[in-house]
């Protein structure tokens, strides 16, 4: 398996830990990547950003989440 080595801000090392809960921090880049890499894959290419929205149990918008 390829590995790499990434410098990292305090900020961002205690955001990794917090989503790791325990976990390895490497398993919560994958899974970032991978969610990124769905989402991307699901957005038609276009030339303004795209929009995924947020919604409740009866389809209410909670929040609107914009991909570059």
């Amino acid at each position: 398996m390829p590995r790499f080595t990434i410098d990292i801000d305090d900020k961002f090392n205690e955001t990794l830990n917090n989503l790791a809960n325990g976990g390895s921090k490497a398993d919560v880049i994958r899974k970032a990547v991978s969610s990124y890499q769905y989402l991307k894959s699901e957005v038609p290419d276009s030339s303004s950003p795209n929009r995924i929205s947020i919604t409740d149990s009866k389809g209410v918008v909670q929040k609107d989440v914009i991909l570059p």
